[in-house]
């Protein structure tokens, strides 16, 4: 029971790595909140963990801050405290630069990295008053190494990978640590219309020969969530097998 009795935000929890996380840390003794923007995604994760645990579904689109906002204060409402954040949500809309839509740029940029601003700008206040907290923010081994047709994705997990470390010194000095996981590709909704030649390619780059699974990263998150991970900050850590692109 490594998150005996710890509260726990989690976005985009309904599937994919958000669901596994969730199942996860309320496996592991948390209380967890499953927020994500599709209402019968979360309701289902939702009702899973409260079979055995605690937890509660609350519809969240991260780019909406007083929606944030009030995931945080429902939390507060219910369990008192935020002891952890998850930001796990996050799209892709993939295109050539030649051909990317300011539409498709303004969406995954509004997501994927204004989100995790605004969710860590609901939760801060509350963390510092506290005087401890944990927050894992979603990056990517693209957000590192780029890749062909993703330079929007690209661009907002490297963004979340310099908040990430920029976060992790501001907030450090008062209890909270902030850090991020880098998945390699991984076998969710988000790779249903990837090509399988082209998923073939990604497994036989990869030394461990696969492609992740949700529960792989799901792991990494409940690591860094830990007190065994109580002196790691600013860090992040690649989960995808070896992958170079």
């Amino acid at each position: 029971m490594r998150l005996e009795n710890k509260v726990a935000i989690i976005t985009g929890a309904g599937s994919g790595i958000g669901r596994e996380t969730a199942l996860l840390f309320s496996r592991e003794g948390a209380k967890v909140v499953v927020a994500d923007i599709i209402e019968k995604a979360g309701e289902e994760t939702a009702s899973e963990i409260k079979k055995t645990g605690e937890g509660f579904f609350v519809k969240l689109d991260v780019t909406k801050r007083e929606q944030a906002n009030q995931v945080v204060k429902e939390t507060l409402e219910k369990y008192g405290r935020v002891d952890i954040l998850v930001n796990n949500a996050g799209i892709t809309q993939d295109a050539l630069v030649r051909k990317m839509t300011e539409e498709q740029w303004d969406k995954v940029v509004d997501v994927n990295l204004k989100g995790v601003f605004n969710c860590i700008q609901a939760v801060v206040e509350v963390m510092i008053s506290q005087g401890h907290g944990v927050i894992i923010n979603a990056a990517s081994v693209v957000g590192v190494y780029g890749n062909v047709g993703q330079s929007n994705y690209a661009a907002t997990k490297a963004g979340v990978i310099g908040l990430t470390k920029a976060l992790g010194k501001e907030l450090g000095r008062k209890g909270i640590r902030v850090n991020a996981v880098a998945p390699g590709f991984t076998m969710t909704q988000m790779m249903a219309n990837v090509p399988e030649k082209i998923l073939q390619m990604m497994r036989e780059k990869t030394p461990l020969n696969r492609l992740a699974e949700p529960k792989d990263i799901a792991y990494a998150y409940l690591y860094l969530a830990s007190e065994e991970a109580d002196y790691i900050n600013c860090a992040v850590l690649s989960v995808d097998g070896g992958l170079t692109i």
